[in-house]
């Protein structure tokens, strides 16, 4: 079958190859025909060695299809049936999922460490466990979630991650407040998600910041009251807070840079939440008198903070009431063939998700 593998971290392009395949089938397991595929910044930030990833892989978390085999023990699937992957399931037994923090089980992460695929040189991993930058993909039953007939695969897709993300850090992790100030330092498709969730829970200012000019115009669209490039942030802090700061603002990018400028434009006793995946050498520096003077909530979100499946079915009953625009978010749409015009629309900005159609 064919993917799109990396072969070495710190290339910038994948090689679509034909002779790869899917690997690990078995009890427990499915075997998925993937359909659509969303170009994630996770997925650059792996090749790249920001976020840790075993290499030769395929890239990609943001995916759905179709179930074509079942191995043993599983009963919860068919062939045929219509699901969305999740990248991060729920073991239901550890401490986290316990205390009802589903979102930081970590046997997700255990599946990283297997490889998804082989080819006649060797194994090939999948990113995050999975690697929807193919045709088919094996994972465990629980990665596979059941989705309705009347949400197309594109719109899956986006929920698998960059929506449930963005929404669920507002809704689940600041919890905004209706009538309160916001910020969204990075306007890519998680930072879009992030602002229709703030204006879901009735935010009256929502600043969205971001060097490229199409995004700040998409942020608008999607509900933002005004969109500055990063060097008129200040100047917005100003109008809007008083010079005060903002009640919550959003970090969308992953950078200790941002984050700091963040912490700086959080009022005193605001949050600022986390959602960017950074780098485990780039470190934010704060003082401890600051931290303890200015008591700024400083509120990390891993994969919108809450129950991933409640988050799914929210994400689609809001998008079924019209109350949040999915399709919006993607702006271009190219086959698993050029996977590389994706990534470089990605790199300039240039595009809010692309769907990789396969």
């Amino acid at each position: 079958m064919r993917a799109a593998v990396l072969h070495e971290t710190g290339q910038d392009k994948l090689e679509v190859l034909d002779d790869v395949e899917a690997v690990g089938f078995g009890p427990g397991k499915v075997r998925i025909r993937v359909r659509a595929t969303g170009l994630c910044h996770s997925d650059v930030s792996a090749m790249n060695g920001v976020l840790p990833q075993p290499a030769p892989f395929v890239p990609g978390h943001e995916g759905a299809g179709e179930i074509v085999d079942v191995g043993g023990g599983v009963t919860a699937h068919k062939p045929g049936d219509r699901v969305l992957l999740c990248w991060l399931p729920a073991c239901g037994d550890c401490p986290s999922c316990k205390r009802g923090q589903t979102q930081l089980c970590l046997a997700g992460f255990m599946n990283a460490g297997t490889p998804n695929f082989k080819r006649p040189g060797g194994d090939v991993f999948g990113f995050a466990g999975t690697g929807t930058f193919a045709e088919e993909v094996v994972v465990d039953a629980g990665c596979a979630v059941p989705i309705p007939d009347d949400v197309p695969f594109d719109i899956a897709a986006l929920i698998g991650c960059g929506v449930t993300t963005g929404l669920g850090a507002a809704i689940n992790t600041a919890r905004v407040e209706a009538g309160s100030s916001v910020a969204v330092i990075g306007c890519g498709g998680v930072g879009i998600s992030a602002i229709q969730g703030a204006k879901l829970q009735g935010a009256a200012q929502i600043v969205a910041v971001d060097p490229v000019a199409s995004r700040r115009e998409a942020a608008l669209r999607f509900g933002a009251t005004e969109a500055v490039a990063p060097d008129g942030l200040p100047d917005a802090k100003q109008r809007i807070t008083a010079g005060e700061g903002f009640d919550y603002v959003f970090e969308v990018v992953g950078r200790s840079a941002t984050a700091r400028t963040a912490y700086e434009s959080t009022r005193r006793g605001g949050t600022l939440c986390i959602v960017g995946a950074g780098a485990m050498d780039d470190f934010l520096q704060l003082n401890m008198f600051e931290l303890f003077f200015d008591e700024k909530r400083i509120l990390p979100s891993m994969y919108g903070g809450g129950d991933v499946l409640r988050s799914y079915e929210r994400a689609i009953a809001l998008w079924r009431a019209g109350r949040i625009d999915l399709a919006g978010l993607i702006t271009h749409r190219v086959p698993l063939a050029g996977i590389n015009d994706a990534l470089e629309q990605m790199r300039t900005g240039e595009a809010l998700r692309t769907c990789i159609e396969i």
